[in-house]
């Protein structure tokens, strides 16, 4: 089996330095797992790492995309495999870093989320739905032919509402019925799967000030740029927290306190999403920043463990 070594936690957690001391000491090369940090142009918004912060180790999957393309579970799915290829060509270890925790779960235990044959018609009546009734009028369609996937997606998360009624209509039953087969699967990796994680108070003041330095670094201007150069806000690239709440300033709905406290809210709502997702994931390793003194500690920590599931050899 191939090693593979998975860091994720929630956003603002520490992963990015961590990764990098990480990847230093497995001479490894990182694929992110981030399904926003995937998109050129976009770099406030998405905290995404600077080229010097790499300091020398290859990143994949960071940069890439163009914010009108679509970036889903399954094109990280094809190009993460990709990347590992290159990765285990080279005899380099990968590290998959990032807090999407659906895309590293698909690539962990190789998911099939099937490409089964789409239904536009279907989709864009269940679009035009959501557009004229709201969000709920389609969530309550999804509660009556599926109430487990139901009780797991948001109700305003229209995209994965019509995904699983989408697979419903073609397919006859639930996808939370294909998904718990899938999820029942042994990862193909020698694997080790790291959840970084923090008291949640200190948590979201780093949260908090991680939005106030993004809006010092120009968040509003690097939206501006993007609607100034024909990225709509109906974009899945705009979805992501920090653009939809700038474009709702942008068109005069809230103010730009508003905006900034928005954001804050929405990131700290978001993290405690990821952080209920990892806890429900099988085999994580879960890491408590707070019981460390220092970052070496949790490097060494972190390195006796890989060492321990035969990954590492220093």
């Amino acid at each position: 089996m191939k090693p593979m070594v998975v860091l994720t936690g929630p956003t603002a957690v520490g992963k990015t330095e961590l990764s990098i001391r990480l990847a230093e000491a497995l001479d490894g090369e990182i694929i992110s797992a981030d399904s926003m940090q995937v998109y050129k142009k976009m770099d406030i918004g998405t905290a995404k790492i600077r080229k010097e912060e790499m300091r020398g180790i290859p990143h994949h999957l960071i940069d890439v995309l163009d914010p009108a393309e679509e970036f889903n579970v399954v094109r990280f799915q094809e190009m993460a495999k990709e990347a590992l290829a290159g990765i285990y060509e080279r005899g380099k270890i990968p590290l998959v870093v990032g807090g999407t925790g659906f895309y590293i779960q698909g690539l962990l235990y190789d998911i099939d989320f099937t490409r089964e044959e789409q239904d536009k018609s279907y989709r864009e009546r269940l679009q035009k739905k959501a557009e004229e009734e709201g969000a709920g009028a389609v969530y309550q369609m999804l509660v009556k032919v599926d109430s487990v996937s139901a009780g797991k997606i948001h109700p305003n998360n229209v995209k994965r509402v019509i995904r699983a009624l989408e697979f419903y209509h073609l397919n006859g039953r639930p996808i939370s019925e294909h998904n718990e087969e899938e999820a029942r699967k042994k990862s193909p990796y020698q694997s080790a799967y790291f959840v970084l994680n923090q008291e949640r108070q200190t948590l979201y003041e780093r949260i908090n000030r991680r939005v106030d330095l993004m809006m010092e670094e120009g968040l509003i201007g690097e939206v501006k740029s993007l609607v100034e150069e024909g990225y709509g806000r109906n974009l899945v690239s705009m979805q992501g927290i920090g653009y939809k709440e700038v474009f709702d300033y942008l068109e005069g709905e809230i103010s730009l306190e508003e905006t900034t406290e928005r954001i804050k809210k929405d990131t700290r709502h978001f993290a405690k999403r990821q952080l209920t997702w990892f806890g429900r994931e099988k085999e994580v390793i879960m890491i408590d920043k707070d019981k460390f003194e220092t970052e070496e500690k949790i490097l060494e920590h972190m390195l006796g463990i890989l060492r321990e599931k035969g990954i590492y050899h220093g």
